[in-house]
């Protein structure tokens, strides 16, 4: 028996089917870069930690709704593909007819994730009613290291079982809906939106929250539930992961009370509300929209140890529009360019520095374009010539960025393309880097001949041989 979100009713804990989404309709203004998590090894090839545990959709269901996902699982890709169905549901099946106000979008966004935590609860009742069962073959006068040599069948199966319970995921979601654009996360994946304001200068903001260790509003949050800062901020881990937002991952949430810096918290610390921003009236001065898995800019600020690393990634995809003829050409260029640059990073280092950076996480990347110029298109359209400046740190807990950008008026005139430093240095404002891009439209030959095909046709009905297909 399946529920409505594609995960059986019984059986393994995290058996699921094929995806009911896979026959909504793909947004073709989107594209989706991704690359499996890698252990690097010292003749330079890697391999494989574990299964790819991203996962992403991009749908546009008509001219009022579009919808954008990345979800990070951890500890099993299962609770991010549930994820993944159940949120879609809870959106698209009629939920959003007749709402209008930024409000009530925001409540529907909402009870999505939360139908997947209610979801999640009554799937994994069973695995704890056993992992019960064995904790009681266990007597509770001896350490692990006792009960593995006494127990090791029973230890083996609770470590199973812990496993499957702490598997659980971060979401970063976007929502198109009446040309107003919602962004909601938990967890570290990022919503990046660019912008031109009335100055003709690009504005690169995060819209999501990163609920991780670092973020100040998290850690008070934290400390009014009764948790030490110094505890936590010890490991710099909450329970046995880093995110204090994330959906599933019963062992810190239901489970917290075994983690001992988490044992004197007043309710579960680990929670599952996102935060959700919007909405934005789209108009003609946004450019593009990117979604993407922590493992993208994480692997960026390892390898080169920027501090505006969403500045380094927007310059990234910014200068891949001018190469590629597809979004999701843009998207892979982006993410094997980081993966590059880590692994060449990885092989510059020598002794124990490469102990620390041997291996990187999944990566997805997710661009849904706007109206930046993309001059190698497969339907190319006349672009305006784009200009970037020196990026300045605007002053704000979000940590958002300007990104200087002049729009120019069409220009037929083909002039040479450079791009700005990624170092994060400062300029003057006077000192521009630029992305020139021009280019007219051209006729496509056409490159199939009908004729035989038409001549072939006329015959069969004149021999009367033609099936019976109205043409």
């Amino acid at each position: 028996m399946m529920n409505r979100t594609g995960l059986p009713q019984g059986g393994n804990l995290y058996d699921v089917v094929r995806s009911w989404t896979d026959a909504l309709p793909i947004c073709k203004d989107s594209g989706i870069g991704l690359s499996m998590n890698s252990v690097y090894r010292e003749d330079g090839n890697f391999e494989q930690e574990h299964e790819y545990e991203d996962q992403s959709f991009h749908f546009k269901c008509d001219d009022k709704i579009s919808i954008y996902g990345v979800f990070d699982g951890h500890d099993g890709v299962q609770l991010a593909k549930q994820a993944l169905d159940t949120i879609t549901a809870e959106v698209l099946f009629g939920q959003l007819e007749g709402k209008t106000s930024d409000e009530d979008v925001k409540y529907i966004l909402k009870q999505a994730f939360s139908a997947v935590e209610q979801n999640y609860e009554q799937v994994i009742g069973d695995k704890l009613a056993e992992k019960a069962s064995l904790q009681m073959e266990i007597p509770d006068n001896i350490n692990m290291y006792e009960a593995y040599q006494k127990y090791p069948n029973v230890v083996n199966k609770l470590n199973a079982i812990n496993t499957e319970l702490s598997c659980g995921t971060t979401v970063v979601l976007a929502l198109i809906y009446l040309n107003r654009l919602f962004v909601a996360n938990v967890g570290d994946s990022r919503a990046l939106l660019c912008k031109t304001d009335e100055d003709g200068v690009l504005r690169v903001l995060q819209l999501s929250q990163d609920h991780v260790l670092s973020n100040e509003d998290e850690i008070l949050r934290l400390i009014m539930l009764g948790i030490s800062k110094e505890q936590i901020l010890k490991g710099f881990r909450i329970g046995n992961h880093e995110h204090t937002r994330c959906l599933g991952h019963y062992l810190v949430k239901g489970g917290y009370k075994e983690f001992e810096e988490l044992a004197c918290a007043s309710t579960e610390p680990v929670i599952a509300e996102p935060e959700i921003a919007g909405g934005i009236s789209l108009d003609g001065s946004y450019k593009f929209l990117i979604l993407m898995s922590s493992g993208l800019y994480r692997s960026l600020e390892e390898a080169t140890g920027t501090q505006c690393v969403n500045k380094e990634i927007i310059q990234l995809v910014a200068e891949q529009f001018k190469y590629q003829s597809t979004l999701t050409g843009v998207a892979q260029a982006v993410v094997d360019k980081v993966v590059r640059i880590h692994h060449d990073f990885y092989m510059s280092r020598s002794g124990s520095d490469k102990l620390s950076i041997n291996k990187r996480e999944d990566i997805t990347l997710l661009i849904r374009n706007f109206n930046f110029p993309m001059p190698n298109a497969i339907s190319p359209t006349r672009s305006p010539n784009i200009t970037f400046s020196s990026i300045t740190r605007m002053n704000d807990l979000n940590e958002k960025y300007a990104l200087g950008v002049s729009v120019n008026k069409m220009n037929d005139t083909k002039k040479e393309s450079t791009f700005g430093t990624s170092d994060g240095s400062t300029r003057d404002s006077t000192q521009t880097d630029s992305i020139s891009i021009s280019r007219s439209p051209e006729k496509v030959k056409p490159y199939v001949n009908f004729n035989e095909y038409y001549i072939l046709v006329e015959k069969a009905k004149r021999e009367r041989i033609l099936p019976d297909i109205e043409f």
